[in-house]
């Protein structure tokens, strides 16, 4: 679903120290023994092993690089580092750990957009469908409002943005899911409830028309006539093309009170899909 993030400017400042150096000899379940190594070689055993697939092995490492020297400048970069090696390997309250121990002790750091971009990655990529309950997907979007919030002018705002788009599209959908399931069981006010708050809070989103049409359908089933029609004809005005107006339109005929908006017959169906 998602491209994985690549931190370029700190794996190219890896490279700076990288070959020459022995590599660990084999991960171990268990906390490393404290063996003073230098801390190029620590850092570049730890970015070779990120490198090549052994995240595991990279997180002790780069954590190595922290607990050996702890002041020196390959310490704080260790630090994201790892935040990285964790979310790589998908450990990502390990990684959200990281990323956010790193925020706090760098809050100035130029690499601290990408500490709190990764944490809403994380969120991200453990978004379930909208069957299940939504806290992870409202945390990621907290997290990458934080970044458009931070630095809007950067790159991970961007593409922060974008992921915030489809966040409000599966809220959205959550939405739907639950009215649908009130109008089936004829809890109509409940269901006008949902849909609602699809078109209030979440209009941008691919769920608007059908919430247009089922809050026509709701309205209908209780006698509010005039509120159906009013919803079927914002549907019409905004998305006329849809087969979901084009219901509504028959919906409003067969109760004598059609809109004044035909449907557009040749018009473009995309929301059609999502029915």
């Amino acid at each position: 679903m998602i491209t994985k993030p690549t931190p370029a400017l700190l794996m190219s400042a890896a490279l700076l120290f990288l070959g020459g150096c022995s590599v660990f000899d084999g991960a171990r379940n268990e906390n490393l023994a404290y063996v003073a190594r230098p801390v190029e070689q620590l850092y570049n055993n730890a970015f070779e092993a990120l490198s090549t697939g052994r995240y595991d092995e990279s997180v002790m490492l780069f954590d190595e690089v922290e607990r050996q020297h702890p002041y020196s400048e390959w310490a704080s970069r260790a630090n994201l580092m790892s935040a990285f090696a964790n979310y790589q390997s998908r450990s990502y309250e390990e990684a959200i750990s990281a990323a956010r121990r790193y925020i706090s002790l760098h809050p100035g750091n130029d690499e601290t957009v990408y500490a709190y971009y990764l944490i809403g990655i994380c969120y991200f990529e453990q978004i379930v469908d909208v069957g299940r309950d939504q806290g992870i997907t409202e945390n990621a979007y907290a997290a990458f409002e934080d970044v458009v919030r931070r630095y809007p002018e950067t790159e991970y705002a961007g593409d922060a943005r974008l992921k915030m788009d489809m966040i409000r599209d599966q809220l959205a959908g959550k939405e739907m899911e639950i009215g649908r399931w009130y109008l089936r069981r004829n809890q109509h006010l409940a269901a006008i409830n949902r849909f609602r708050e699809v078109i209030d809070e979440y209009e941008t989103t691919s769920h608007t028309p059908e919430a247009l049409y089922r809050l026509t359908e709701a309205y209908l089933a209780i006698g509010l006539r005039g509120e159906a029609l009013r919803a079927a004809s914002v549907l019409g005005y905004n998305y006329g093309y849809s087969d979901w107006y084009a219901d509504a339109y028959e919906l409003m005929s067969d109760s004598g009170q059609a809109p004044e908006i035909e449907p557009e017959a040749d018009g473009w169906n995309f929301f059609g899909l999502f029915r």
